[in-house]
């Protein structure tokens, strides 16, 4: 596992999956994260039910969800509203370097937990928010999912949905909520490094909005440029460049080919494939040539692609310079040769010794994977924690039975 963050305590009081994820890449960098969960029920990512799986139907006694943003987390159970709440937080927030947190300001701010509020428990806390919108505006305090504030506000839907689609583009499950968290547990890490240098702890302020326009930012920008709504986009199975397209095999896979220097590997291309005279082709050389006639090449390229198993063209092309892909599945993905080799998957058992994989981090060090670890149950640590922050039993069994910790 990687020590990089070794020492480093995050205290975070977040729910669902964009912030707490930026949390777990902390973790797996080597940080102590302390889930900071209600008395209720804890964070309703817990019970997630996604594209009608029902985490009681699964082989493991896991949610997937959870276990994705979640994963080598400690968890305390307790009422922040309450007077002995809030005294722990106030001694959690004392040994702590990072809180992080997706309660938005006016949540903050009725719970009493003002940027100068929690700096008076500890001056050289990092304090890492996670919004919708972001911290300032007027809609700062308005909710948001990825499915809203990244995909649909951010123009992430309108820039991936095929010109005249009766519907526009849907994404998956935590699409932009993964993708922001590692934005935020970026600017974490630099925040913590700034403190080291300088002294100085930064506020980090990281939205779903930013990211989705960040991740359709040259559309956004050509809008500007160019006084148009987007980047026009092709239709499906269209491109300008016939070697930058997918193609479908004889057994209905697809291979995605991606030579965006189509004269340099063109030829060597051509004849791999069983068809050396297209290679030399004045129709499809050079590159000029190749878009000019792009919708006769992409005809002869469907139909040599159509003439065999995906299996087939993988050890045809296994040898071929230009990049390519074939499309996977995410169930092949789980045994891809090279997520295992570097460590990708995590494999944790559970309560029952039941194995599963799960994705660490996406960034590693020193070409280290982190350590397997499974989510913790709801308060799991709960009196681990307490302890940790010097409190007798005594002061646990009355914490109890107050209902200020679970």
């Amino acid at each position: 596992m990687s020590d990089l963050l070794n020492g480093v305590v995050v205290v975070e009081l977040a729910s669902w999956t964009y912030v707490p994820s930026a949390g777990v890449i902390l973790r797996d960098w080597g940080a102590d994260v302390i889930k900071i969960e209600d008395t209720k029920g804890g964070d309703p990512c817990r019970y997630l039910t996604v594209g009608g799986l029902d985490p009681a139907d699964s082989r493991v006694k896991a949610n997937f969800m959870m276990e994705i943003g979640n994963h080598g987390k400690r968890s305390i159970a307790m009422d922040i509203k309450t007077d002995e709440g809030i005294e722990i937080f106030g001694k959690l927030i004392a040994k702590a370097d990072v809180f992080l947190t997706n309660w938005l300001p006016g949540q903050l701010d009725r719970a009493g937990l003002s940027i100068e509020k929690i700096r008076s428990f500890n001056p050289n806390v990092v304090i890492a928010r996670g919004s919708g919108q972001g911290p300032l505006g007027p809609d700062r305090n308005k909710g948001g999912f990825d499915g809203s504030s990244y995909t649909a506000r951010a123009g992430v839907a309108n820039a991936l949905s095929p010109e005249n689609a009766e519907f526009p583009f849907a994404q998956g499950p935590a699409f932009g909520d993964l993708q922001g968290g590692s934005t935020l547990a970026g600017g974490i890490a630099a925040a913590l490094f700034a403190r080291e240098r300088t002294g100085r702890t930064a506020v980090v302020d990281g939205s779903l909005l930013a990211q989705g326009m960040w991740a359709v930012a040259p559309d956004i920008s050509a809008a500007d440029f160019h006084g148009i709504e987007r980047i026009p986009p092709y239709a499906f199975g269209d491109a300008p460049n016939p070697v930058v397209n997918r193609y479908k095999t004889r057994d209905g896979r697809w291979v995605q080919l991606l030579f965006l220097q189509a004269d340099r590997y063109w030829k060597g291309f051509c004849e791999r494939i069983g068809r050396p005279e297209l290679g030399v082709d004045e129709r499809f050389t050079p590159l000029a040539n190749l878009t000019r006639n792009k919708d006769e090449a992409t005809k002869i390229l469907r139909e040599i692609f159509a003439e065999r198993d995906l299996e087939e063209w993988q050890k045809i092309l296994v040898d071929e310079p230009g990049v390519w892909e074939a499309i996977q599945t995410p169930e092949e993905v789980l045994d891809d040769r090279q997520a295992v080799a570097n460590g990708y998957l995590m494999s944790v058992p559970d309560a029952d010794g039941n194995v599963f994989r799960t994705v660490g981090a996406p960034i590693q060090f020193d070409e280290t994977p982190p350590a397997p670890g499974r989510s913790p149950e709801h308060g799991e640590h709960t009196e681990e924690i307490l302890q940790e922050l010097g409190m007798t039993w005594d002061d646990i069994i009355a914490a109890k039975v107050s209902g200020a910790v679970l």
